[in-house]
């Protein structure tokens, strides 16, 4: 449905996106995830045709972004970061005006908005000035803006960006409601955003994608491994040389101490259960374990380690 080939935009001498290619396909939910200023908002903005690039292109449902993007914008339904509405409007008349703007005949206008009201959940809100609304029902607006012309890919940079975590819960729903039926892009550098929305992950990092796949893939791609926390009552330097030893640690740092317990995260390899050996040699040097658990690898395990590998 939607393929981005070996796409870069610059901003003087500044080279926001740097030859990146991707493929989305039909009914699939996509995270672009990486930090603010990584080129997520550029690459969205050349997709929708709002900015052009400067070498290669993207076609979604075959048409290309530059020869065609008139086809691409009717395929499209973007919520871009910077909610797109007239605050001195009413939620029906501005619904009204984008689905005119689309060129939805007359005779549909009143269903297409009644439709868009449903599904974003603002009908106890449809007579009030858009100006009144909250951030949450102001980003339902924005999502069916979206939607008013039944677009075939809905594309959302920061959709829940400045939301409170109630309204934030309301976004993901919605949008939920809608996965499957169309394809999704979404855009952030949120990582539960990503984790509980989207089938696949893309992760980009100044302008680049370091990382591709589920969640679980990506664990793979930087080594996967168990990150294991403990908080031990004794001498610092002493702990720490300790468990450095023990066969199977990766990385170990120290997170500080207070009150003479010291707090150390290791990072162990894949399947290497090191728990019951920090309690054995803890227990052997007469020292006191006050914490003790094992986490797995997750999405911000790895977003850390990509990105931060990609701008050191």
């Amino acid at each position: 449905m939607i393929e981005v080939e070996n796409i870069s935009k610059s901003y003087g001498s500044i080279r926001a996106v740097n030859n990146i290619s991707f493929r989305v396909g039909k009914g699939d939910v996509l995270g672009f995830l990486g930090p603010n200023g990584a080129g997520k908002s550029t690459t969205m903005r050349m997709v929708t045709c709002y900015l052009a690039p400067d070498e290669g292109t993207a076609r979604v449902d075959g048409f290309d972004i530059t020869k065609d993007p008139i086809a691409v914008r009717e395929k499209i339904g973007y919520l871009p970061e910077n909610n797109p509405l007239y605050l001195d409007m009413g939620v029906i008349e501005y619904l009204t005006f984008i689905a005119r703007i689309r060129k939805i005949p007359k005779p549909s206008l009143k269903t297409k908005v009644d439709r868009v009201i449903e599904i974003c959940g603002l009908g106890d809100h449809s007579h009030r000035d858009i100006g009144e609304l909250s951030k949450g029902y102001r980003q339902r607006l924005g999502l069916a803006q979206a939607l008013i012309h039944d677009p075939q890919v809905l594309i959302l940079d920061e959709p829940t960006i400045g939301l409170d975590p109630h309204q934030i819960i309301e976004i993901r729903s919605l949008i939920k409601s809608i996965s499957g039926e169309k394809t999704i892009i979404i855009s952030s550098h949120i990582l539960p955003e990503i984790s509980a929305t989207c089938d696949r992950v893309l992760i980009i990092a100044r302008g680049k994608i370091v990382g591709s796949g589920t969640p679980q893939e990506l664990a793979s791609l930087s080594g996967g491994g168990i990150t294991v926390n403990t908080r031990v009552r004794g001498p610092g330097e002493q702990v720490f040389n300790a468990l450095k030893n023990i066969d199977g640690v990766m990385d170990i740092r120290e997170l500080g101490e207070e009150n003479g317990i010291s707090r150390f995260k290791l990072t162990a390899e894949k399947d290497r259960d090191i728990c019951e050996e920090i309690f054995f040699r803890v227990s052997r040097n007469g020292w006191s374990l006050t914490e003790l658990h094992r986490e797995e690898i997750n999405l911000e395990n790895v977003f850390l380690d990509l990105t931060t590998k990609e701008t050191s």
